[in-house]
């Protein structure tokens, strides 16, 4: 009874011994440097939501977002910056490096970062909602001007009057940022209006900015002593001489991006489409119906973190059902080009945003619609060249077959044919030996009549 418990000790003595301790408390990883590139999508929200996590588990000091964007989905954007708001860890948002850019969606989460720097080289704005398209300022008014509003009746007469409400939206949202962090408002209103940009120097000394910093360390160097409010609390920030751990983007990052990518999407929606259609003409078939079906998950995931518009989506389903009925019912290929142009118009509306790195490839589309139409019409002529062919298995094939009397008596007898001993019927006078052709087939029994002599000898 002793040995199993002293045993059991002893193991969970050397799992203490070789695990080891966690990090102090107070910041004892010192800084986490979280590096996003590219356009802002649902896998950013995701990359920085987990590093945003990680870095409060491990108690770190501070949060640096390396940040390098041209912007992207608005959803995407105002989840991030709900995260930042919401961390615990103060977050200092450093565009970087040299060349970077904090444009448009950008913009918004350098605002949002408790503490902001930009490196020499840099330039930060151009933050006009694109999505919404049209020009800032007043309906109709070409002059531009930041501060120009349409009257009520002009909003409610103009088809701009929806540009002028997600830009005033996104104003007022850059704004209270702004104020909540103590930076520059009034050029966040231009930033938004009129796509107005600054160079690191510039937006250094409109106050956009807390200071320009040559690497992160200088960031973090310069950082140092700042008060901050970050989770509800006023952190001084400790942020000099720390080690840095850089969190780059992995296989889930990587992962995400490519499915959340619209041309990604919608070639695995054709895929997951085709393959169930495959999988259901040929039961048993396994690996269309496996593939298809696994392609059609992620698919509609990707498309549930995307601003799809639900019109395009239904004409591109429209379009490929269009094209598969083409197989089924020949219409001399009107429902196959009607197919095509559905499948090509819901393209064209399938993403409901401008965004930059989430429009929809119109070769991509073209095709594929091209690719469907050619398959479709593909299987048509192969089953109408099938429906040609004589039939060479199963109890149709019989039907015309050759055979031998081997005994006959009166109106019966039995015949050889296809390599099998059948009983057979006939009304002709028929002796063992004549050669005789299959007319039908009942059960077992073969309905059989005599070849011509002549016949009997070209065959």
């Amino acid at each position: 009874m002793l040995r199993p418990l002293v045993l059991l000790l002893l193991a969970f003595g050397l799992a203490a011994a070789v695990t080891p301790a966690p990090p102090p408390a107070g910041g004892g990883v010192g800084a986490v440097v979280v590096h996003m590139d590219g356009v802002i999508g649902p896998a950013s929200v995701d990359y920085l939501s987990r590093n945003l996590a990680e870095a409060r588990d491990l108690d770190a000091a501070a949060v640096v977002l390396r940040l390098d964007t041209p912007g992207g989905l608005d959803t995407s954007m105002r989840e991030m910056i709900r995260e930042i708001l919401a961390s615990p860890v103060p977050v200092i948002v450093y565009v970087a490096p040299g060349g970077a850019r904090a444009a448009s969606a950008g913009t918004f989460i350098l605002y949002a970062g408790h503490v902001a720097a930009m490196a020499p080289g840099t330039n930060v704005g151009a933050a006009t909602p694109v999505q919404i398209g049209g020009l800032p300022g007043r309906p109709g008014d070409e002059s531009g001007a930041p501060n120009a509003e349409p009257d009520d009746a002009q909003s409610r007469a103009s088809p701009d009057a929806a540009t002028a409400k997600a830009t005033n939206d996104a104003v007022a949202y850059i704004r209270s940022l702004a104020r909540l962090r103590g930076r520059n408002a009034g050029w966040a209103e231009d930033a938004v209006r009129t796509a107005a940009s600054l160079e690191a120097d510039a937006a250094l000394e409109a106050g956009v900015i807390d200071f320009i910093a040559e690497d992160v360390d200088d960031a973090l160097a310069q950082a140092h002593g700042r008060t901050v409010n970050a989770g509800g609390a006023a952190i001084v920030l400790e942020t000099r001489d720390v080690a840095v751990t850089h969190m780059r983007p992995d296989w889930r990052h990587r992962l995400l991006s490519a499915i959340t990518n619209p041309n990604v999407a919608l070639i695995l929606m054709m895929i997951g489409v085709y393959g169930l259609l495959f999988e259901f003409m040929n039961p048993g078939s396994l690996y269309p119906g496996v593939i298809g079906a696994i392609s059609l998950l992620i698919g509609l995931y990707a498309l549930a973190a995307l601003p799809v518009s639900y019109v395009g989506g239904a004409l591109i389903l429209i379009g490929m059902g269009l094209m598969v009925a083409e197989i089924f019912a020949p219409s001399f290929g009107i429902l196959g080009i009607g197919g095509v142009f559905a499948f090509l118009l819901g393209g064209v509306l399938f993403m409901d945003t401008d965004a930059p790195g989430f429009g929809v490839s119109l070769p991509l589309v073209a095709g594929l619609a091209v690719a469907s139409l050619a398959f479709s019409f593909g299987v048509l002529r192969m089953a109408l060249s099938a429906r040609r062919k004589r039939v060479v298995s199963g109890r149709e094939e019989m039907v015309g077959a050759p055979g031998v009397v081997q005994d006959w008596s009166n109106t019966s007898g039995h015949v050889f044919a296809h390599s099998e001993r059948w009983r057979a019927v006939s009304a002709d006078p028929l002796r063992p030996g004549d050669a005789v052709r299959t007319l039908a087939i009942d059960g077992l029994t073969l309905t059989v009549a005599a070849v011509p002599p002549d016949e009997a000898e070209e065959s």
